[in-house]
């Protein structure tokens, strides 16, 4: 089943990036890289960015941080568990390729840099205001190894709006920032932290580099940021709806797909655009807690009632979506009944996946100083409940779907009884596969939905 109780260790589908080999665009070749991400959507895009920045500085990206000199670490920091795996990860590259230079960046690198530098086998840690920096200064610092002498490049927490050049890509779906940061400061999160307030990247360079993807052959762009609802507010005149309307009629990408908004965001004029089929048709919503109560603790801009209705909303203007969301276990001071309604509340919307999440307090969020904290024992009994709940929704959601026919984008195969078995992903979020010998690699074919199994859907190609 796809619901999942974190969304740590997320790494690229196979085909997409970073886990490919990239070549130098320079001709001037540095060393080898290896680049891992952990987290979001908005990280794997920092990740993309990251690639086309070292391949442009002369670097061939490679699969196997084993057969890395550098070893990249794009962190995640949004629960303890995250934090420990990045280290974790750090420690296993490090034993793994002694002679690499291993670099942690990315939001756990934001928020604790000394923490970070602790970890056995780390050369340097940079964060999310120096990330675009970073090919530049591994070179600065293989360089000091290799010569001893002592050159560090100029850093700019500007955001970086610039296309890199293309190199020998071949994906099937990429990700593309469109803002950075969060104003919002809810009560658990440490994005804010560790991201910044936000910031909008001019349509025109969003364009651009949408236009780059599907020349490089792209099929799928999905839209990412930490809150996309709130696009263009520091750009004159720009909106979320106006950016959609003009990467529709400027671009020819086949498929478009926003990763996230939240509630109070979605619109009927928004939602008209998905008349377009090129818009995928699954929204993530995320909820967090199903008790009106809960949510004002949480500081979240939505009750019950408003999160209810633009569900009902999106169903009737976009048949047949998607629709997932997130959802934290014991949250401080929610109580059994609290709980109760929050479980009920979710099961009522049906969703067709969800993350479930147990509480994990950060420093630096103001979540941590509130009373009435939720034992472990019982945050886990409240977690494995709300994975319950998730899973009858995932499976009645594709239950429903069986006999329909989605485009599939076709992702990746594995060899399997003397043929190929290719794996998918439909508009609304679906998981597929289906048995062929044609080479059905990076494109989108209608297919009917036939069997159900444990994680995925056999269909059948049209």
């Amino acid at each position: 089943m796809n619901t999942k109780t974190n969304i740590i260790n997320l790494n690229f589908p196979p085909g997409d990036m970073p886990d490919i080999a990239l070549s130098p665009t320079d001709g001037n070749f540095r060393g080898t890289v290896a680049i891992r991400t952990q987290g979001c959507k908005l990280n794997q895009a920092d990740s993309d960015m990251l690639a086309r920045r070292f391949a442009a500085a002369g670097y061939r990206l490679v699969q196997s941080p084993a057969k890395a000199d550098v070893f990249v670490l794009n962190t995640c920091t949004v629960t303890a568990t995250a934090d420990s795996k990045a280290r974790q990860a750090l420690r296993a590259a490090a034993r793994a390729n002694p002679h690499a230079l291993i670099v942690a960046t990315g939001c756990y690198a934001q928020r604790s840099r000394d923490e970070l530098s602790q970890v056995e086998g780390v050369s340097l840690v940079i964060g999310n205001t120096e990330k675009a920096e970073l090919p530049a200064m591994v070179t600065a610092l293989l360089e000091q190894r290799n010569t001893g002498a002592n050159s560090h490049p100029p850093v700019s927490s500007a955001l970086d709006y610039s296309v890199q050049p293309a190199a020998n890509i071949r994906r099937n779906r990429s990700m593309v920032k469109i803002q950075e940061g969060c104003d919002q400061v809810c009560a658990y999160c440490i994005v804010p932290k560790v991201r910044g307030r936000e910031r909008s990247i001019p349509p025109e360079s969003l364009v651009e580099q949408i236009n780059q993807r599907v020349a490089e052959g792209c099929l799928e762009v999905v839209l990412t940021g930490t809150q996309l609802g709130t696009y263009g507010f520091d750009i004159p005149g720009a909106t979320l709806t106006k950016l959609l309307e003009r990467i529709l009629a400027e671009t020819a990408v086949p498929r478009l797909r926003v990763s996230s908004l939240q509630p109070q965001e979605i619109t009927p004029r928004l939602l008209e655009l998905w008349q377009d089929p090129r818009l995928c048709r699954h929204f993530h919503i995320p909820l967090q807690n199903g008790s009106d109560r809960i949510l004002e603790m949480m500081r979240r801009r939505y009750t019950t009632g408003l999160f209810a209705e633009k569900v009902d909303l999106v169903r009737k203007t976009v048949a047949g979506s998607g629709i997932t969301a997130d959802l934290i276990a014991g949250f401080p001071g929610e109580t059994d009944a609290e709980f109760q309604e929050s479980l009920a509340f979710a099961r009522s919307m049906a969703f067709s996946d969800m993350h479930i999440f147990p509480y994990s307090p950060r420093p630096g969020t103001s979540a941590v100083y509130l009373s009435g904290p939720v034992s472990q024992p019982e945050k886990k009994a409240r977690t494995a409940q709300l994975l319950a709940m998730a899973k009858e929704g995932f499976e009645a959601f594709r239950s429903h779907q069986l006999g329909q026919t989605h485009p599939v984008l076709w992702e990746s195969s594995t060899r399997q009884d003397g043929g190929l078995k290719w794996r998918g992903l439909t508009g609304n979020y679906m998981r597929v596969y289906t048995h062929s010998r044609d080479d059905l690699g990076n494109t989108i074919t209608p297919a009917r939905l036939e069997e159900l199994t444990e994680d995925d859907v056999r269909v059948k190609v049209l």
